[in-house]
């Protein structure tokens, strides 16, 4: 289940300030993965397979990172900047592996502006509870009452 209870909604350049974050907290299923697997035509077996992801360092199956990653997308996409944004570049790091059943918190926070270009500098991150599991920053063109 994908929560965006945060209470706010899409937000344009100019209503943006540095600080100002978003999330959405998302429960990985077996499903998401399976489903994911299948969309990606990622099907590796420390993903899908019990016993084999026992051998591995990670002792036990985790999602996909580009899984977890995609959630980071999901925030950008629907609320912050949200409906009307373009992806322009992120990059990341993958930190910590997550679980099927792990609840991950992915946020977006701005920390930079540029009016004039309509592009915003987000710090992006997930979290399961207190762990962090990825850390990146991306760029984005801002949707504006200007261009509208």
């Amino acid at each position: 289940m994908l929560d965006t209870s945060d209470g706010q909604g899409p937000i344009h350049i100019e209503d943006m300030s540095v600080g100002l974050t978003r999330h959405i907290d998302k429960t990985v299923t077996d499903r998401d993965i399976e489903l994911f697997a299948e969309v990606s035509t990622d099907r590796n077996p420390v993903h899908l397979n019990d016993a084999y992801a026992r051998t591995t360092p990670f002792g036990g199956r985790i999602a996909h990172g580009m899984l977890t990653a995609a959630l980071i997308s999901a925030v950008i996409g629907e609320r912050l900047p949200g409906h009307g944004t373009v992806y322009l570049r992120q990059n990341m790091a993958f930190l910590a592996p997550v679980r099927p059943g792990d609840t991950v918190r992915a946020e977006v926070e701005v920390m930079n502006i540029d009016v004039r270009k309509r592009r915003v500098t987000l710090a992006t991150r997930c979290l399961v509870g207190e762990t962090l599991v990825l850390r990146g920053e991306a760029l984005v063109l801002a949707p504006s009452r200007a261009a509208a």
